[in-house]
Order: C-alpha cells, then structure tokens, then sequence
C-alpha cells in the first residue's frame, strides 16, 4: 500500500507550518463557472468573426487598420490563455486526477479547434514585403510599440509552410507533442520508489539525494535508478517520438538545426549561445572537477558517487527550515535590495499565489506560471523544508516578481525569451545568498554558505550546459535512426562523465537518470537559458557592486521591458554585452572565486 504524506511535513516528520495552496479562483472558481463558459462562446464568435475580417486582407491594412487587428488578435491571446492557465494549474495541482486530466485536454481540444482559423494572421502577416512593413510601422507609433514581437514573428518567415499545411500541424498538435507530454507527466506522477519498504514519490525520493545520512542517499539513488531502469522502454519512446516529430518537423521548415527554433524564439544568436556552451566546458576543470574534488576531501572520500554530488557537508547541521522562516529570509533579502521589490512579492504568500505543499499526484519540481497579463502569476513549490528550498523560492518568486512587472507591456509583449527570463529568479536566488553570507557567525557557517552556493551554480551552469550537450547529441542521432534505451544511456553517461569530472565514479543505473528530466520534453533546448541566465546574473551583480546607486531603479526597468528589447538593448545601461565571448568568463569568475574562497579556507 502508497504511504500518503502530510503536506504539513517532511519525510523526517518535522513540521514545516501552513504551507499555502493556491486559490484559482482570479482565473475560474470552476470547470462549470458561467465566466468560463462565457469566455469560450466568446472565443468562438470572435475568433470566426476575426477570420471573416482579415483573412485575404491584411497586405491591404493601413497602420491603423493593422494596429487594430493586432490588437484584436491580442485580446484573443489573452482570453484562450487564462482558459488554459487555469485547466493547467488545476491538471498539475494533481496530474493523477482523472477528472482534471479530461478537463485539460478537453480545453486544448476546443481551444486549438477555434483557434484554427486563426493560423492565416502569422503566414499572411510574414509574407507582407519588407519595405510595406517599414512603411506601416513608420507610420503609426501605437503599431511600431509591438515590433519586437512582429519581428520575432518575421524572423520565422524563412521557415513558413503553406497555409493549409501549417493549419494541419496546428490542428494536430493536440495528438501530437502535447499528447506525449502529458504521458511523461503522468508516468513520472504515477512513479513511486520503495526505499527501506517505504513508498515515496518521486520528489520525496530525489529529496533523499541531500540527506545527511549517505545510506539513506544511496538508498534513494538506488531507488530511482532501479524505477528508471523498469520504465526506461517508455521513456525512449516518448524521446524517440518527439525528437523524431521535431526532426520533421524542422526538416520541411528548412531549419538549420535542432536548437534554430529555440534560438530563434528566444531572440539569442547562435553563436552567444555557442560562446556560452564553449566557455563553460572549457571550465569545466576549473569549476566543477576542482570543487567537487574538494568536497570528496571534506567527506573523507576517494570517489564520490552520484548520491555524494549534492550531500551537505559533515560540518552542516540537518535542519528544517519551516515555511515561515523562509518566508521571512526570502522577504528580508527582497527589502534589503528595494522595498518596491518586497512589496511586489508579498501578494504571492498572502492571496493564495503559491502552491508550495508536496501532495500525492502533484507535478514535482518548481515553477512560476505567468498565467495572463490581466490577472497575476502563479508559483508552485515542492518544499519539503530544506535549505535549498529556500532557494528555489526566492528563485520562483524572482519569476513571479518579473512577471507582475512585464505584464504592463500587454500581451504580446511581455512574454521575456527564456535567456532574459532566468534573469530576475537567479538574481532573486543571489540576493537571498548574500543576505545569508552577511549574517554567518563563524567560518564554518561561511563555509557551508559558500558550498552551498558553488554546488546551486554548477547545477545551474555546469550540469544544464551538459543537459544542453545531451539533448544535441540526442537529436543529432535520432536524425540517423532509432534510439534504444542503451543508445539513449550512452549520450547520458558521455556528458556526465565530462561533465562531473574524474571524481566520480557511477553506480549501475545511472544511465538511465536523464528519464525524468522534463525540460527535455516540454522544452526542447530550453536548458541553456539557465546557464545563460547564471552567467548574465553574476555579471550584473559585480556591475550592482561596482556602482551600486541608481541600480535598482535601472533593474526595474529591465524586468518591465518583458519581450519589448534584445538583449543587447536591454544590458547596454549595465554596460555589458552578451555577444562579447569575454562577457561569459566575467560570470564564470564569480563562480570561480567562491572555488578559490573555499579553497583558502581549507587550507
């Protein structure tokens, strides 16, 4: 029989306070609410009325006329997402759910079929000639606001099918890569891991991974591999498929490959992100081989095993951080940087923004959703009371701050790509990080502060730059063929390798830990962006350093810009530049330092 836990503690029984859950009630209080019947029977009018207005007569639009349908097509956006913003929280609350499983794919199904006329606006929009489309966002400055999203829309427009083709793939998308997604997030929900004849999910169970006592980690690690191993089959199948269905994808839009999509919509250069990957695997040595060397020493260790990667030192006391001493950690860092930041954070904790508790059937993992811009985000944790939880809340809540303030760029432009969207939760996380380093008592406090910090930034930079050489190599054989599972295992095991350094040796199993990674589903190359975020950050934290007066006000700035500048807009009052291929070993540095801080300390 499934041991069912109380939200309220931890797998050690400690209690962690009121762990909040959301309240939904901002988008629908339910699946029958009149507001959400009346917004789909409006979506349908509309969207049938959109089509009958525009199809065949956009090139014929003048500015006005454009700024108008654009802003129709805005309203549409804005109403089909707060539909599926509210079927998808409610679906991850609890993935196990039948009833809610139906709902959600119910709401694709009706949202995709009504949306379905409206596929002409981006294809006729991107054959508009270069020189008209000047014209018109010369002519009317309310049109030229949305350029960067036009924009991005026109940089898809080398890669653009027919009109009936592209309608097709619209319409199939339901059967297709969402499909596949929701049966790794149910089959991951679904999972549970017999450790010491103890049943436990999968976040109780990768949570074991940081356990002080090394038998229980082992236990966990043996616990995941062995699960893993019985579910690889379906695993390889569903990375099979959707590599598979992005190859062909990729194939007719003439792509220049697997990552040029996600590029592209996340307005970064190739070549920034090839300087990003090529800088940190140099580090590679440098960072995660020297620290995690160190730490083998600290644990009085020849070889560390994967269950060693993220222990607490010996020198750390085992403790819980209740939920309202995170609260109140989280908060105090916020203030100390600016109270406006604070002030904007605060609704989260009290007005049911936050989901935090571990329940059965829940999504694991940490998110911060945006929902849409007339409502507010939502963050949902897995906190289980350890003090990396703390981080990962004040990285969420770094999220769900620049969300609320992105959300007055409206709805086309304050989506922030992936690379810019990591910005605001990793300096959240680093703010919270120098609040604690600033109140440590004694050295050994520092110590485990610092090592703490080091092991959250190669898990962001090191391990997702892996993640990223995983996933090319990856799609880069499932181009020439199918992949077994022993296929699939050897990619894995080739960039852990490289990636953990000498250090480590891997137990049998570990191959098969690439499984549940969702990114890799849902995102495709999405894992760069942390890495990029990490590196941005440090670089903007010297720069806050450096010159600290006037910065807040310059920060708030960029995380209201949204989706609205480039990157090189955006970083140019910090005086930084992403495309400079020294601008990615400035970050690595700071991380490199807190190596050599530790280093000293041993010594």
């Amino acid at each position: 029989m499934t041991l069912l836990r109380d939200a309220n503690a931890t797998p050690g029984g400690e209690p962690l306070g009121d762990l909040p859950d959301w309240n939904l009630d901002d988008l629908y209080t339910g699946e029958t609410a009149p507001e959400l019947k009346r917004d789909l029977a409006w979506l349908r009018e509309e969207a049938a009325s959109y089509a009958a207005d525009y199809e065949g007569k956009l090139a014929t639009l003048d500015a006005e006329g454009m700024l108008r349908a654009i802003q129709r097509n805005e309203k549409i956006d804005e109403v089909a997402g707060r539909i599926m913003s509210y079927a998808g929280l409610r679906y991850y609350q609890e993935t196990t759910n039948a009833s809610r499983a139906k709902f959600l794919s119910d709401m694709q199904d009706r949202i995709t079929t009504i949306s379905t006329p409206l596929v002409f606006f981006g294809l006729e929009f991107n054959r508009i000639e270069d020189e008209r489309y000047e014209a018109l966002m010369a002519a009317n400055a309310g049109l030229a606001r949305y350029r960067p999203a036009l924009d991005r829309l026109r940089a898809m427009k080398p890669y653009q099918l027919s009109d009936e083709l592209e309608k097709y793939l619209h319409d199939t998308s339901v059967v297709g890569a969402s499909a596949w997604n929701k049966l790794f997030d149910e089959t991951i929900a679904g999972l549970t891991f017999d450790v010491d004849g103890e049943n436990l999910g999968i976040e109780a169970t990768l949570n074991l991974l940081t356990d002080a006592d090394r038998a229980r980690r082992e236990a966990g690690a043996r616990a995941l591999a062995e699960v893993f191993g019985k579910n690889v089959r379906t695993f390889a199948r569903v990375h099979n498929t959707l590599a598979k269905e992005k190859e062909i994808d990729d194939r007719w839009r003439g792509l220049p490959s697997p990552q040029a999509g996600r590029h592209i919509s996340n307005h970064v250069e190739p070549e920034v992100v090839e300087a990003l990957r090529d800088a940190v695997v140099a580090a590679y040595p440098r960072l995660s081989h020297r620290y995690y060397k160190l730490k083998a020493k600290w644990l009085g260790l020849d070889t560390l095993q994967v269950w060693d990667r993220n222990a607490p030192l010996p020198l750390e006391t085992p403790r819980t951080v209740p939920w309202d001493e995170a609260r109140k950690t989280v908060m105090d860092a916020y203030t100390g940087f600016s109270p406006k930041m604070a002030q904007i954070a605060e609704p989260f904790f009290d007005k049911g923004w936050i989901d935090a508790g571990v329940k059965p059937g829940k999504a694991p993992g940490a998110f911060a959703h945006p929902t849409v811009t007339t409502v507010h985000p939502y963050v949902m944790l897995n906190y289980l009371g350890k003090p990396r939880d703390v981080m990962t809340l004040a990285h969420e809540l770094g999220h769900g701050v620049h969300q609320v303030l992105a959300a007055g760029q409206g709805e086309m432009l304050s989506s922030t790509p992936l690379t810019l969207a990591e910005t605001a939760s990793v300096f959240g996380e680093m703010l919270t990080f120098r609040r604690l380093l600033e109140g440590a008592k004694d050295d050994a406090q520092r110590k485990v502060l610092l090592a703490g910090k080091v092991e959250d930034m190669i898990n962001t930079v090191v391990r997702q730059i892996a993640f990223y050489d995983f996933e090319c190599k990856l799609h880069a054989a499932r181009s020439e063929g199918e992949l077994t599972p022993e296929d699939i295992d050897a990619l894995w095991m080739s960039v852990q390798a490289e990636s953990l350094g000498p250090v480590f040796e891997f137990m049998p199993g570990y191959e098969h830990f690439w499984a549940y990674i969702p990114h890799f589903v849902h995102s495709p190359f999405y894992v760069y962006a942390y890495a990029f975020g990490d590196g941005l950050v440090n670089a903007l934290y010297a720069a806050y350093e450096d010159a600290p007066e006037g910065f807040q006000e310059k920060y708030f700035d960029m995380l209201r810009a949204g989706g609205s500048k480039h990157h090189k807009e955006l970083l140019a009052p910090f005086g930084l530049d992403a495309s400079d291929p020294a601008f990615w070993d400035k970050g690595l540095g700071m991380l490199e330092g807190f190596i050599d801080q530790l280093e000293a300390m041993d010594g």
